[in-house]
C-alpha cells in the first residue's frame, strides 16, 4: 500500500485487482529536466521581450537562443534515452 501511496484498503484492492502490479518511477531528475526547461524559457522570453521593445535582434541574443535550444535537445535526448532503457 505504500508504493500507490495510499492508506485506504480498498483504492489498494482495486488497483492490484485491475492492473496486477504497480510500478513506480523516481521522477527526481525529470523535475530536474523540467526546471532547467522552465529556466531557459524564462530566458528566452527575456530576450523575445527585449526585441519587442527595441525592435532589434542582437547577434549576442541570437547566441543564446541557439545555445538555450541546445541545450533544451540535449536534456530532451537525455530523458527519452532513459525512458527508452525503462521500457526494456
Amino acid at each position: 500500500m505504500q508504493q500507490i501511496p495510499t492508506l485506504n484498503l480498498s483504492a489498494y484492492a482495486r488497483k492490484i485487482l485491475i492492473d496486477g502490479y504497480i510500478i513506480t518511477l523516481d521522477l527526481q531528475e525529470v523535475k530536474g529536466h523540467t526546471a532547467q526547461l522552465q529556466k531557459i524559457g524564462v530566458n528566452i522570453n527575456q530576450i523575445a521581450k527585449r526585441i519587442n521593445e527595441t525592435g532589434r535582434i542582437y547577434a549576442d541574443d541570437m547566441d543564446e537562443i541557439k545555445r538555450a535550444m541546445e541545450e533544451v535537445w540535449r536534456l530532451e535526448r537525455r530523458l527519452l534515452l532513459q525512458f527508452k532503457s525503462l521500457m526494456k
